[in-house]
């Protein structure tokens, strides 16, 4: 359930709000609101808990939108993502996306190993897959592990997209209605 009269802007530390979210179980009941200046998660279970964040000025202009033609677009678990990314994490600090028409490669390699990781909807492990063309890029796998691992803790699913030697967009769908959207530029060579 969602109710909001108007579009508001808040701004809250998301680290914090991460570590107050994780306290919440499956089974639990989580209401958000804006009460006196302060951010309040209210928990709902066999007790109610009830935490107040600071709520940050931010600026009041709004960031420009950013602009890349991607190629592919992905959704699947972000539990899976994440999975594939730890598993290149072992051999690299790299790693590299490559979209066919029926397959998203997930691959590392270094002088320890290399490892792939596919995912296709025939597998069932794309929720939704969208290759306008073949595309190949590769991303630091010390941002994109960081972002994912601290989103999944918010959000079941995740749609990526990119594009060759384009930023990733990651954009994670939180209960409610919400999303989070991460950009990372591609490595250089």
């Amino acid at each position: 359930e969602f109710e909001c009269d108007e579009e508001t802007i808040i701004g809250v530390n998301f680290e914090e709000l991460r570590k107050v979210m994780k306290r919440a179980r499956k089974d639990e009941k989580v209401e958000l609101s804006t009460v006196a200046g302060r951010f309040k998660v209210k928990i709902i279970g066999r007790a109610e808990r009830t935490f107040s964040l600071p709520i940050l000025d931010i600026p009041s202009e709004e960031l420009p939108a950013v602009k890349v033609d991607f190629k592919v677009r992905a959704r699947m678990l972000s539990d899976s993502l994440k999975d594939a990314l730890s598993d290149a994490n072992l051999v690299s600090d790299a790693v590299k996306f490559e979209a066919t028409e029926d397959l998203l490669r997930v691959y590392a390699s270094s002088d320890k190993g290399e490892v792939t990781v596919d995912f296709s909807l025939i597998s069932g492990s794309l929720l939704e897959y969208e290759v306008q063309e073949n595309s190949v890029a590769s991303y630091s796998l010390e941002y994109l592990l960081d972002m994912v691992k601290k989103a999944s803790a918010l959000s079941d699913v995740v749609t990526v997209e990119f594009a060759t030697e384009k930023p990733i967009s990651l954009t994670f769908e939180i209960a409610g209605g919400g999303i989070l959207r991460y950009f990372l530029a591609p490595r250089a060579g």
